[in-house]
């Protein structure tokens, strides 16, 4: 079946199609219906239905007799270390720990932290919730305590599940005492905490509150798997919010397994059993989404990797590991392959393996500028899949759909809505515009199943923040267009279309000509206030390794490579050579700080940076050019 017809599927009778793919999931009892639209616009999915995660993700494949297939392969080039662990395996661990938790009074409902590094036993904590309907926040492995204390505040668990270090190449970060000073500082205290201890670094036990991993485990039986609404959270997932305070997305349990199981079919392209690799962690989405639940509700094998993308030991690291491991599809963020292409623009480490098993490799978290895409796909000889998505979806929106029909590539377009998703541009007073005509990117409601239906205990701001500018539909924060063959082009975050002089400008399509540039690994644009015309465009470049050009003679080339392609309306002129530029752990650059810092305006530094040190390195080359202005 063509992409068009399914997509006519789901628009014709979307109850119906849906209730068609929820066919996937064992449910102890199957909803009546799809979509519960009693209260718009808080709209719900398979609301009476009676599941399991647990159950589906791990259960289900051992009684069918796949046992011995691998669900998840642990590969640690920080630590040497590698395993790999069965379904079966797998489901002894997470009927032990979930015995741990409930011999403690964990019950359905009940919230728990789990605060982990890159390591299998933090989807045995994910999956150990969810077999008694307990319900995790994950919170990204080394976040700073008071970041921690919010969150614990806000969810209000009853435990914490902790590891005791996480292994970064150049050092060893001790969660124990982070863990502890968030304790301490929050206002609402776990009852308990389950530790496990790494041999590189153990932590001390605080008496009265902290087991050990294993002695929790041994001393109580395995838990048989609670079924749940198909509408009780099965987790609560902090994303950064603008008033400093994180917005705590919910993701409802059944859509979420209707929403995931199909998706690794139609849009990754891989069968039960094949290898299936999301570079990321279990603290963002995609780690949720595709290291741990989407893969093993499939009955694919998982892959956990705890190490970068260069560094471990080399460039080299990533085809090393989809050799290895037999990987079929890959799916990384843009930003670890201009790292990459940065330490290895010929190619070299990719020609030493054999990535023959490797069909497709696909890029989110950010927009994938032409420049990686192209270099990707002429060194990996495979298609490069751009896809569009973001935490409150939980699943992509726009893709091309690889196990429905591979539509023609354009590059710099994530291509086209899945079905689920009605996208449409509006300009700000709420009009819809016309194909080629840049504006807001929305998403006509209810939203489809796997997505948000709220924000944990609050939901006025999820109105707020999502619902209240556009009624009756839901604002994605992005600016873009669609063309006339309806795929869709997403130019920038709204804040991050500039006014020049009156003119709408997207930072994105600058960038995407910057990297054009045969020396330029990366980039990022922003725009920064000025007297005379409102905003003027900034670029910041990073070299490829190796380039010993004048550094004027490159910026220079920078200024008229954007002139000749989008005009002097840009006015670019200013572009700055750095070394590195600041980003989340999940390598997103941070455009807003850096605008904060060229502006001289205050700002509290993100929680998730990466390296704070990068903050003074930008103030620095900004003084170059006279930001602040005084």
């Amino acid at each position: 079946m063509a992409y068009r017809d399914v997509y006519g599927a789901w628009q014709s009778d979307p109850d119906g199609w849906w209730m068609e793919q929820a066919d996937a999931i064992d449910w102890v009892r199957k909803p009546s219906k799809a979509l519960f639209d009693d209260h718009p616009p808080m709209y719900e999915w398979f609301s009476d239905g009676l599941v399991n995660t647990c159950y589906n993700a791990v259960d289900r494949h051992v009684e069918a007799g796949r046992g011995q297939q691998a669900a998840i392969i642990y590969d640690s080039p920080v630590t040497d270390n590698k395993a790999r662990i069965t379904y079966a395996e797998l489901q002894q661990k997470v009927a032990r720990l979930a015995g741990a938790l409930a011999s403690r009074g964990v019950t359905k409902g009940d919230r728990i932290i789990v605060y982990m590094p890159m390591v299998p036993e933090a989807l045995v904590a994910m999956l150990a919730c969810t077999r008694i309907g307990a319900i995790h926040s994950v919170v990204f492995g080394g976040f700073a305590s008071h970041e921690l204390a919010t969150r614990i505040d806000d969810a209000r668990p009853k435990a914490v599940i902790a590891g005791s270090c996480g292994i970064e190449p150049a050092r060893t970060v001790a969660y124990k005492p982070l863990l502890d000073a968030a304790i301490d500082e929050a206002h609402h205290k776990p009852e308990f905490c389950i530790i496990f201890q790494r041999e590189q670094l153990t932590a001390d036990l605080v008496p009265g509150r902290d087991v050990d991993w294993h002695e929790a485990q041994d001393k109580a039986p395995p838990a048989d798997c609670v079924a749940v609404e198909g509408n009780h959270p099965v987790y609560v997932l902090y994303t950064s919010g603008t008033t400093g305070q994180p917005k705590g997305v919910v993701r409802a349990t059944g859509g979420h397994l209707v929403a995931l199981y199909w998706t690794m079919k139609n849009v990754y392209d891989v069968d039960p059993g094949d290898v299936f690799w999301a570079a990321s962690d279990v603290g963002w989405v995609v780690g949720h989404s595709y290291i741990c639940y989407a893969p093993l509700l499939h009955g694919n094998t998982t892959v956990v990797f705890e190490g970068k993308p260069v560094g471990t030991p080399d460039p080299g690291t990533f085809w090393r590991v989809i050799e290895e491991h037999n990987v079929r599809s890959f799916f990384t963020a843009p930003t670890a392959f201009r790292a990459i292409k940065r330490e290895d623009p010929e190619g070299e480490y990719i020609r030493k393996h054999d990535l023959s098993c490797l069909r497709a490799l696909y890029l989110a978290g950010e927009r994938a500028d032409p420049d990686t895409v192209n270099w990707a796909a002429e060194k990996l000889g495979v298609p490069v899949i751009d896809h569009w998505w973001q935490t409150e979806t939980g699943w992509p929106v726009v893709t091309n759909p690889m196990g429905i029909e591979k539509l023609p590539v354009k590059i710099g377009s994530p291509t086209v809505p899945l079905p689920g998703y009605d996208l449409r541009i509006l300009d700000h007073d709420g009009n819809e515009l016309e194909p080629g005509h840049l504006g807001s990117i929305v998403i006509k409601l209810p939203l489809p199943p796997g997505t948000l239906p709220t924000l944990w205990n609050a939901e006025d701001r999820f109105r707020k923040s999502y619902l209240d500018h556009f009624p009756g539909y839901y604002e994605t924060g992005d600016a873009g267009y669609i063309d006339e063959d309806g795929y869709l082009w997403i130019m920038a975050r709204t804040d991050d279309v500039i006014n020049v002089a009156g003119h709408r400008l997207s930072t994105g399509a600058m960038e995407e000509v910057l990297a054009d540039h045969p020396d330029v690994a990366e980039c990022a644009v922003i725009g920064v206030a000025d007297e005379l015309k409102g905003q003027l465009p900034m670029g910041f470049i990073c070299l490829t390794k190796g380039v010993d050009r004048s550094h004027d003679e490159i910026v220079t080339e920078c200024a008229a490579m954007v002139r000749d392609r989008i005009g002097p309306v840009a006015a670019y002129r200013m572009t700055l050579v750095v070394d590195r530029l600041p980003k989340t752990r999940s390598g997103k650059i941070l455009r807003r700080t850096m605008i904060s810092i060229a502006d001289g305006v205050e700002f509290k530094l993100p929680a998730t940076i990466d390296d704070p040190a990068i903050i003074d390195e930008i103030a620095d080359r900004l003084k170059t050019l006279g930001y602040p202005r005084a």
